[in-house]
């Protein structure tokens, strides 16, 4: 049995031996014949031009209320009663909370009974100098305590009213931090008020960019989730550079129609700062990045290997990429305007590989795209 066994194996290895070493041989027959050629790979290709870019500014910024507090009590006391709702809209003025005035109100009948008293004395007082009965000091006096009823009076009323609680100025409101019957110390928060439009939208640009940059300059504003632009005023840049990052604080203005930008979102920023620059531009699919450095493929026509035949094939070219636009990449150098280049498969290629140009579905080359989740 076991004889059988090393016969079988040695028949069968035998056999994988020969059938390897006959094809070894087939495939170098035909490749010293120049009768083989790996497939043509399937691509999208695109002649490149050159476009003009505007010479524009981009940065992140973050939006800010130009106007915005929390409301809170400068006074102490029981909260009484609650004017507002979270989340909405309110005039410059408008009462939001009443805080509870008994004890002042009673302080301020106190107060107004004194006042009517030295009212009276004063009264009497003046009537009493007229006909010489009494000095021009104990008139004095009483004029005085008739003036210090007055002020306590109205510091009084000053005292209630300042516990009943006002917006400062037209704006939305955030969402309610008390409830009634809650004690509040001086300071401590009501709710957030938010004025919402206009807007500022604050961000940073490098030193070198400031040249162009001045008050008035249009900004594009963008932001995720929102359909659009926003368009603003350039209002500040700041007078001081950041010494860490040696950026300068630029601040703009927008309005805000719907309000649909709330203050701290995050935004993109785009100034245009004149002219322009004539630049090759490619579908960002094009770009082949690797650590070495970015690469795209130029098709063009190749010879085989024993120079017979001739087929379209592809080159690896290394650029230097620019700034990008939408779906598009601008090429710095590397590439001349007319040359074809491969826009989709870059991954798949290699220098010499044979192509096969299909553009029947080409990439997306949109300067300003707008996909449909938007």
């Amino acid at each position: 049995m076991t004889k059988r066994m090393i016969v079988m194996v040695a028949l069968f290895v035998a056999f994988v031996v020969a059938l390897g070493g006959f094809k070894f041989f087939q495939i170098k027959a035909a490749m010293a014949a120049g009768a083989w050629t790996p497939p043509p790979e399937a691509v999208t290709t695109l002649v490149v031009k050159q476009e003009e870019w505007p010479a524009t500014l981009r940065a992140i910024g973050s939006v800010a209320a130009v106007q915005g507090v929390v409301v809170s009590a400068d006074l102490p006391g029981l909260v009484d009663r609650i004017e507002f709702d979270s989340g909405r809209a309110v005039e410059k003025g408008q009462v939001l909370l009443h805080l509870d005035t008994r004890q002042e109100q009673a302080q301020l009948t106190a107060a107004l009974a004194q006042l009517e008293l030295t009212r009276v004395n004063l009264e009497r007082m003046n009537g009493l100098l007229g006909r010489g009965v009494t000095s021009k000091a104990e008139q004095d006096r009483a004029a005085a305590e008739h003036k210090q009823a007055e002020a306590r009076v109205g510091e009084m009323k000053a005292t209630i009213e300042r516990k009943t609680i006002r917006a400062p100025f037209t704006g939305v409101l955030g969402i309610r931090q008390v409830n009634a019957g809650q004690y509040l110390n001086p300071g401590d928060p009501i709710v957030p008020l938010q004025s919402l439009d206009p807007l500022y939208v604050n961000f940073s640009v490098p030193q070198q960019d400031l040249g162009p940059l001045a008050a008035g300059a249009t900004v594009k504003v963008t932001a995720e989730g929102l359909a659009g632009e926003f368009l603003g005023k350039v209002s500040a840049v700041d007078s001081v550079i950041d010494e860490s990052t040696r950026n300068a604080r630029v601040q703009a203005t927008l309005a805000n129609p719907g309000r649909k930008l709330r203050p701290g979102m995050f935004v993109s920023t785009e100034i245009g700062t004149g002219g322009g620059r004539s630049m090759v531009t490619v579908p960002a699919t094009a770009i082949l990045a690797a650590p070495y450095g970015d690469s795209v493929f130029v098709v063009e026509d190749m010879k085989s290997p024993d120079g017979k035949a001739t087929y379209k094939g592809a080159r690896q070219q290394f650029v230097k990429v620019g700034p990008a636009r939408g779906d598009q990449v601008a090429l710095l150098s590397g590439v001349e305007a007319g040359a074809e280049l491969v826009t989709s498969g870059v991954f798949k290629l290699r220098t010499g590989a044979a192509v096969h140009v299909d553009n029947s579905t080409p990439p997306s080359n949109d300067p300003a795209p707008k996909p449909e989740d938007n």
